[in-house]
């Protein structure tokens, strides 16, 4: 096959304009139309009104090595031609250790479920386990917290099947480097499990809370079929491990403080807000440190006001939901940056312990909302939290919400941007109106904050605003606290993925190995490729 790429096509196109051009761009006649598949396609609003869809496309051709030869001696007058060299995901050769009991997975988000599946699609009859609900249950419970009922501490936005990324956006795009196929391997795998197709080629892929929740139920249901087992309101409490010659092994798990699990392979996939499970690794002598991460508010806009910004008003209301991405590196050291873009979206309510308080963003599949939301976030190191202890990261979050829990009185604590600089609580919010899953009240967020935090976010807001036309209006809404961006903590493990605990695989975002949905599911697959190199089924 061979890619052709940079074919630019006006919004409002037909399908047969892009095969049309497909058949220019090759010097084909009109009846010759070669099989073909979208492989990108953005959107290229640099010169606006001058707006165009931009595509790659891959094809397939009799005459390849004649096509691109005559492609090299003449300068196209659009598209550009190149041999396609395709990275097909391959699963490795089973070794053959042999496994005494059947591989154990605590956590089925991203990173659970895709090692989950594939070592149930390879014959290895895996153990999930998962604190929380299962997706249907667990949604339930989200929304009657959102409608004033209590927190569920073991099935809300945080824990439960599916995990935080279930209710968020359902963004799919990532920026680690891959040279395996994972990436596309984890799409394709999203479209047979009830994805739409376009999230193939679309630049920056989502499926919405609504949509994901839906594929994650398929997953799951594919695991079983396949062999593997699924435990819900099944939290990991213990290790017991044995002295070794060569250190400690793993020899069985304890899960909700009672029932005993031999097991001789663990894979913790637990989230980045598996507190109590990190505590208890930690004080069982699993190796871990802490980690830079970073923190900051919800940040509310108009939705038309993003889309005249990045499409301008000809374009605005003819064109899907916009997003952005801003950064700033500060005077002070420190970086500023927009993070999990929700456009058409809400914040949430993310809460999952007693006393403390957390906000996220989420969109559905439409994102039909009025208002776009974004994390404005800054970074944090050990020297704002202390290197003394590897959980101190976890610690200085648990501050935080606790604070912003205060201070919005068990609510959201909600204020316009114009008061987070005059350092005072809203009373009046102006035209744009918060869009909020769960309770909130006018605040005074910046109170929650050190101030230097305090004084980078409103300098970052302040320089994105010179960027982004409006972002810095008064009357954008803040929300807080948004700080589970990633996880706090990294638990060692070597170049196999293996732990300094013989049979324990740290895995995910929660063990400080990803950000987000797609490289969580991509070191899911990592960590499953490992296993499955070294034992057989």
């Amino acid at each position: 096959m061979i890619r052709l790429s940079q074919i630019r096509l006006r919004p409002g196109h037909s399908e047969q304009e892009l095969e049309d051009k497909i058949r220019r761009c090759l010097d084909l006649k009109k009846s010759e139309l070669p099989e073909y598949r979208i492989f990108k396609r953005s959107i290229d609003a640099r010169k606006k009104p001058d707006i165009f869809y931009s595509y790659t496309v891959d094809v397939k051709v009799k005459q390849e090595s004649a096509l691109l030869k005559r492609a090299g001696r003449k300068k196209q007058k659009f598209g550009k031609l190149e041999k396609l060299e395709e990275r097909v995901y391959q699963v490795p050769s089973h070794g053959k250790e042999r496994l005494s009991h059947r591989p154990v997975i605590t956590g089925a988000g991203p990173a659970g479920l895709f090692c989950t599946w594939l070592l149930a699609r390879e014959g290895y009859g895996p153990l999930l386990l998962e604190r929380g609900a299962r997706v249907e249950e667990r949604i339930k419970d989200v929304e009657a917290f959102w409608k004033g009922g209590k927190l569920n501490l073991e099935s809300n936005v945080q824990f439960g099947e599916g995990g935080a990324g279930t209710f968020s956006d359902g963004k799919l795009n990532t920026l680690v480097k891959d040279a395996h196929g994972r990436n596309r391997f984890v799409l394709e795998t999203f479209v047979r499990f009830g994805a739409p197709e376009r999230i193939l080629y679309e630049q920056k892929p989502h499926i919405g809370t609504d949509i994901l929740s839906q594929v994650i139920r398929n997953m799951r249901q594919e695991i079983l079929r396949l062999g593997g087992e699924i435990r819900f309101h099944s939290r990991l409490t213990g290790l017991d491990c044995q002295e070794g010659p060569t250190g400690k092994k793993l020899r069985q798990i304890t899960v909700n403080g009672r029932e005993e699990i031999p097991a001789d392979v663990l894979v913790l996939a637990v989230g980045h807000s598996a507190r109590d499970t990190f505590w208890m690794l930690y004080e069982l002598g699993l190796p871990m440190q802490s980690k830079a991460f970073a923190v900051g508010v919800r940040v509310e806009h108009p939705q038309q006001m993003i889309q005249e910004a990045q499409y301008g008003r000809l374009w605005a209301d003819r064109l899907p939901a916009a997003s952005y991405k801003l950064a700033e590196n500060l005077e002070n050291g420190r970086g500023v940056y927009t993070f999990c873009m929700c456009p058409g979206g809400y914040v949430v309510n993310a809460s999952s312990e007693e006393g403390r308080l957390a906000v996220n963003g989420m969109s559905y599949h439409d994102r039909a909302g009025c208002n776009a939301n974004s994390a404005v976030i800054v970074t944090v190191a050990p020297r704002d939290f202390g290197d003394e202890h590897p959980l101190a990261g976890v610690e200085f979050q648990r501050r935080l919400e606790a604070l912003a829990y205060r201070e919005g009185q068990g609510k959201i604590p909600v204020q316009c941007f114009g008061d987070f600089c005059r350092n005072q609580k809203t009373t009046v919010f102006g035209s744009v109106v918060p869009q909020i899953k769960g309770g909130w009240q006018p605040a005074n967020v910046r109170a929650v904050f050190p101030e230097e935090l305090s004084d980078s976010l409103q300098k970052g807001i302040h320089a994105m605003g010179r960027k982004l036309p409006g972002f810095a209006r008064e009357d954008a809404v803040l929300s807080g606290v948004e700080s589970r961006t990633s996880s706090p903590v990294r638990m060692n493990r070597g170049e196999w993925m293996e732990s300094a605990i013989e049979g324990i695989y740290p895995c995910g975002e929660g063990a400080g190995y990803a950000g987000g949905i797609m490289s969580a599911g991509m070191d899911g697959l990592k960590v499953g490729e490992a296993l499955i190199r070294r034992f057989s089924p």
